[in-house]
């Protein structure tokens, strides 16, 4: 179900991206070896920090994010809470990730437009990439952690308003 009857037009794409974009906040430490060691390791706790949504007219507006991540014991599996709020909106996502040799896979749930879908993708290095889907939207995540910091970047698919979101936590 989509919840894009819940919006004005316009500002459904916006906020369907920035929804898909904060979904895929899914951190990743900086080492992905597909042995024994899981690519979410060292990342349970809280992190939060800002960023740019840009959109195709290039006008922008700015994004807050809270997140909590609990990770397994091996770091190969993490669950997530994420809150975020722009000036126009917010909302709270949960989702639970995997690891498999490189391979991320798992599926995520916004509470309160009861919306969910999955995620995929790989973790290579300091790096994950990934690609998220939902109901009316799907956008491509490219995720880079160094020690306490991490840069997210959001690449939507065409048919949106959005052209980009840029953002910068800090454990």
């Amino acid at each position: 179900m989509a919840f894009t009857f819940l919006l004005e037009p316009h500002a459904a794409s916006f906020k369907e991206v920035l929804f898909g974009a904060a979904i895929l906040i899914i951190p990743i430490q900086g080492h992905a070896d597909p042995g024994s060691r899981g690519p979410f390791l060292g990342l349970s706790g809280y992190w939060s920090g800002a960023g740019t949504v840009t959109m195709t007219n290039g006008a922008t507006e700015r994004i807050r994010c809270k997140a909590n991540y609990t990770v397994n014991a091996s770091g190969k599996a993490v669950q997530q809470t994420l809150r975020c709020a722009s000036d126009s909106y917010k909302f709270e996502i949960s989702s639970n990730v995997t690891s498999e040799s490189g391979s991320l896979s798992g599926s995520w749930a916004e509470a309160t437009r009861g919306v969910s879908g999955n995620i995929s993708g790989r973790a290579s290095g300091a790096e994950i990439m990934a690609n998220v889907a939902g109901a009316g939207f799907t956008a491509h995540l490219d995720v880079r952690t160094q020690g306490d910091k991490q840069s997210v970047t959001i690449r939507p698919q065409a048919g949106t308003d959005v052209a980009g979101v840029s953002i910068a936590l800090r454990k």
